[in-house]
């Protein structure tokens, strides 16, 4: 009998432990998460739905701004595109705030619901402005009817306005993406499976989001009804909120681990002391902890690697360290553990992909700017029915769709059954090379279609939106690239920074993401107004004039896509040499599975 109740409690035992998550994530409460009461789908549909809404609320605003600032507020097409672009860069650099407070302080839960609420405050006062103040007279800003002038103070109200629009969707969008990676227990083969499967249902629910606000609202704003559009856009941020809010009790939450400039200063400073010591050659004698050290915060240890071999100084147990150690007055800023060593080598080994996906981000840009102008200037009418420019982006989320759809059912498990028997199919920096080649595809394409743009467009107009013969519709497969590329390089990017990522900087890891965005608007922004210096020497009307039927947007495109070819090979060079992070209880084979570029 004692045997049968000994046997009894084993099996309770373990039926409570199988219960709960095995990676840590913890409930509203604190406590070890219950896997059929937290997390899962029930959470991660919760979190899509919010982000298909608050996508919609930030595309009302994003996806017409450039008709916005040259119609209401009077600026030529060189001066918008470039605010635009300092614009959408500034909220992709706001996400490196939101992850900071995220990974440190506040956990990604609150970090979401406070940068919700700042995005809110940011659409009402850009609705009140622009309805009190902006949009006067009454119907202007559509394309027949341009705005009168306005005041500095008007001015500074709406820039203030966009600026808070900017802070709030930038501090919260990497961490919500990481939120819903979080509910997915991926130790678990059926949740980690899903939690793959949820970067693209992600990304999918983005770009249904910002359909609605490229077709209707963007129908609307174009005919000048601005306030009306901002307003839509102000409540579905609110619905998001609620929405958010409503799911509290069923989230799965890991714990902020602490400032990661701090640490990454230590290893610094500890290996800077120790440069001048001879290094052990075997990695065993180097200090660590144990996994379950207080100290981890709950995070997975991280084995050690070869590279960047002058930071495993940092490590190095002197005979000092032992003395303190004895003592227990252990400095980390002497010595630190192998797994906080490894952080910084997992970041430094990410910089290079990184930087290569900046120009990849330059050429997503010109979607919310230069095809939007491009497409002004085209045949917008089918028989009485006129096409707002910005509503072609509609092909772009189409494309995503289908591209979604095919890469899951189709490519993804016809390559893993190519490979070697049990691998996976296309890895996450197979899937980014490939977008790249789509990318070139879709610069050619706008090139081309531009040149023939030309061909049939009036040159002498003075009103030029609508001017060339060429059907706007022309622009669609060019769209339809760049949708087909986002799958291929941001899906792929969202999954591969999570995965790369120590446990302790996973919105840093999505951060990554959108900061190589907002570098791209910037570069953007930057070589529109290099080739507008350059081109517009000798009195010329430069690549990108007022009128385009003057200039050579062409031009601009054929140098993109020539500056897009140079990132790809530079890319591939830094993919065959990038090292996996290793994780301790993961094979060496499923890292290398994971993360290799080789076919």
């Amino acid at each position: 009998m004692a045997c049968l109740e000994v046997c009894k409690e084993g099996k309770l035992k373990e039926e409570q432990e199988e219960a709960c998550t095995q990676d840590g994530s913890v409930d509203w409460h604190g406590r070890p998460a219950i896997k059929a009461k937290s997390g899962q789908w029930t959470a991660g549909i919760i979190i899509l739905l919010n982000q298909g809404l608050a996508t919609l609320a930030f595309f009302g605003v994003g996806v017409n701004l450039v008709l916005f600032l040259t119609r209401v507020l009077g600026q030529n097409n060189a001066e918008a595109a470039n605010n635009v672009s300092k614009w959408t860069g500034t909220v992709y650099i706001f996400s490196l705030v939101g992850a900071f407070l995220s990974d440190s302080y506040w956990g990604r839960y609150k970090t979401c619901a406070i940068f919700q609420v700042i995005f809110v405050i940011g659409l009402v006062s850009l609705s009140l402005s622009s309805y009190l103040f902006l949009i006067r007279p009454r119907g202007c800003g559509n394309q027949e009817m341009p705005c009168g002038s306005h005041s500095g103070l008007e001015i500074t109200l709406f820039y203030l306005s966009i600026y808070l629009v900017a802070l709030g969707n930038g501090g919260y969008q990497p961490n919500i993406a990481t939120f819903g990676a979080d509910q997915f227990d991926e130790d678990d083969p059926k949740e980690g499976h899903s939690k793959v499967a949820f970067f693209s249902y992600f990304y999918l629910a983005l770009n249904l989001g910002s359909l609605f606000s490229n077709t209707i609202l963007g129908y609307f704003e174009d005919e000048g009804m601005w306030a009306l559009g901002f307003w839509v856009s102000a409540g579905s941020a609110l619905a998001a909120l609620v929405l958010f809010l409503a799911g509290t009790t069923r989230y799965r939450h890991f714990k902020p681990s602490g400032n990661p400039l701090s640490r990454f200063s230590q290893v610094l400073v500890a290996a800077i002391r120790k440069c001048s010591v001879d290094m052990p050659p075997d990695a065993d004698d180097l200090y660590d902890i144990d996994g379950n050290d207080s100290s981890m915060n709950g995070n997975r240890k991280i084995l050690h690697t070869d590279e960047f071999k002058f930071l495993d100084r940092a490590a190095y147990i002197s005979t000092r360290d032992v003395e303190e150690q004895k003592k227990r007055a252990h400095s980390m800023w002497r010595l630190c553990p192998v797994t906080q060593v490894e952080e910084v080598k997992c970041v430094l080994r990410l910089l290079p992909i990184w930087l290569c996906t900046i120009i990849y981000s330059v050429v997503f840009t010109q979607m919310a700017s230069l095809f939007v102008e491009q497409g002004a200037a085209m045949k917008t009418t089918v028989s009485n029915f006129r096409i707002p420019p910005a509503s072609m982006s509609s092909f772009d989320i189409l494309s995503v769709a289908l591209f979604i759809f095919l890469y899951r059912r189709v490519l993804d498990p016809l390559v893993a059954r190519i490979k070697k028997k049990g691998s996976r199919g296309l890895t996450e920096l197979q899937r980014m090379g490939i977008g790249l080649v789509i990318a070139i595809m879709a610069m050619v394409s706008a090139g081309i279609v531009e040149c023939y743009r030309l061909k049939h467009a009036d040159k002498d107009c003075m009103h030029c939106e609508g001017s060339s013969s060429l059907s706007i519709f022309w622009q669609v497969p060019q769209y339809a690239f760049i949708g087909a590329s986002e799958v291929f390089m941001y899906v792929g990017q969202l999954e591969f920074f999570n995965a790369q990522t120590p446990d302790g900087l996973k919105s840093f890891g999505s951060a990554l993401c959108m900061t190589s965005i907002s570098l791209g608007n910037y570069v953007s922004s930057l070589l529109v107004t290099m080739v507008m210096k350059i081109s517009t020497e000798d009195h010329m009307p430069g690549w990108i004039p007022g009128n385009l039927n003057k200039g050579h947007l062409d031009w601009f495109y054929f140098l993109l896509a020539g500056l897009t070819t140079i990132d790809l090979i530079v890319y591939i060079a830094c993919a065959r040499w990038y090292k996996s992070i290793k994780l301790e209880g993961k094979t060496a084979e499923n890292i290398d599975d994971q993360v290799s570029f080789k076919l």
